[in-house]
């Protein structure tokens, strides 16, 4: 079974855009538009990967981190900082606070997917030939 991607992004077009991009490669994507519908989805929605903007309304990306590792259900969930912070630094700041890897904005369309994809266990991957993935 292909793997439940959930997409924490306070941006329409950048949501709309990532959400599109996983479904048409063969995932389940569950977006969420802030930080504190994120981390509730997260706790529902038993997902597999989280993608998470760091600049989120209600709560940010470093708020929702510390709520997902604080309860038992989602402190090993794999959660990926999606961020258009890329100063020098920037990677080093999310990989310490706990994030498990860290993908910059904007993202390439054709390499997003495949980017993806590395932070997935083999046994989620959706088939090829499913998408343009």
């Amino acid at each position: 079974m292909p793997a439940r991607i959930l997409i924490i992004e306070d941006d329409p077009s950048s949501l709309e855009l990532v959400t599109y991009l996983l479904v048409r490669a063969g995932y389940e994507a569950i977006p969420a538009a802030n930080g504190l519908d994120g981390s509730r989805r997260a706790l529902s929605a038993l997902a597999d990967l989280v993608l998470c903007d760091l600049q989120l309304p209600l709560m940010n990306g470093y708020e929702v981190l510390k709520s997902l590792r604080n309860d038992a259900r989602t402190q090993d969930l794999r959660v990926i900082a999606l961020t258009a912070f890329s100063m020098q630094g920037d990677r080093d700041k999310v990989l310490a606070a706990g994030f498990n890897g860290y993908m910059s904005k904007p993202i390439d369309p054709e390499t997003f997917v495949r980017d993806v994809e590395s932070y997935l266990a083999p046994d989620i991957l959706a088939p090829r030939g499913t998408g343009a993935g």
